[in-house]
């Protein structure tokens, strides 16, 4: 399947997994290494501007770092945000699981990671010709805040059920969570899979 934009992983292995998932170029953030790496952090900038991007990270803490720090560098409408379930476990290659016991986007099977990019609101390509983009969600914060998913008691414990039916990563904010409601489904998905 080859898309538009271009994808940002951390690191090579998660690199081998994206490019059999999808057609399209595929950079690297070395991990923590964009941090220092204005060169890099420069080229990102540029492809979003011209192809857009999709940043692709762990769904654990250091991957949430990495997606943060994109997410204020990269202007906000040149970029899509994917994500891979929490899984537990341990990629083949490693010895031991990570710090968070998670599977990382390399642990992940390359179907998985499509429908990751696909729910991202990839633009794919056929024949030249782009395939419609998906309406977004129109959630605000408030609806949030009404659905108990926010700023209430048990907020928290309310976001982390649906973070977890909805095989999104746990560390989600409630502002994340809104982005990824809104990126992910169509207002009539959003209707059914919150009052459903």
């Amino acid at each position: 399947m080859k898309i538009q934009e271009a994808i940002v992983v951390e690191g090579r292995y998660d690199k081998g997994v994206v490019a059999q998932a999808v057609d399209t170029v595929i950079l690297e953030t070395s991990g923590f290494g964009i941090f220092k790496d204005g060169e890099r952090l420069a080229l990102l900038r540029r492809l979003a501007s011209t192809r857009g991007l999709i940043v692709l990270t762990d769904p654990d803490g250091a991957g949430f770092v990495i997606r943060s720090y994109l997410k204020g560098a990269i202007p906000k409408d040149r970029v899509k945000h994917a994500y891979v379930p929490d899984v537990y476990g341990k990629e083949r290659r490693k010895r031991t699981p990570g710090k968070e016991g998670k599977l990382g986007v390399e642990g992940m099977s390359p179907e998985t990671v499509r429908q990751a990019i696909l729910r991202a609101g990839a633009t794919v390509l056929d024949g030249g010709g782009a395939v419609p983009a998906r309406p977004a969600g129109n959630l605000t914060p408030a609806d949030l805040f009404a659905l108990g998913l926010s700023g209430g008691p048990d907020a928290a414990q309310r976001r982390a059920a649906l973070l977890r039916r909805l095989e999104l990563p746990e560390h989600m904010s409630a502002k994340a969570l809104l982005a990824a409601l809104n990126a992910l489904y169509t207002p009539d998905e959003l209707d059914r899979l919150l009052n459903g």
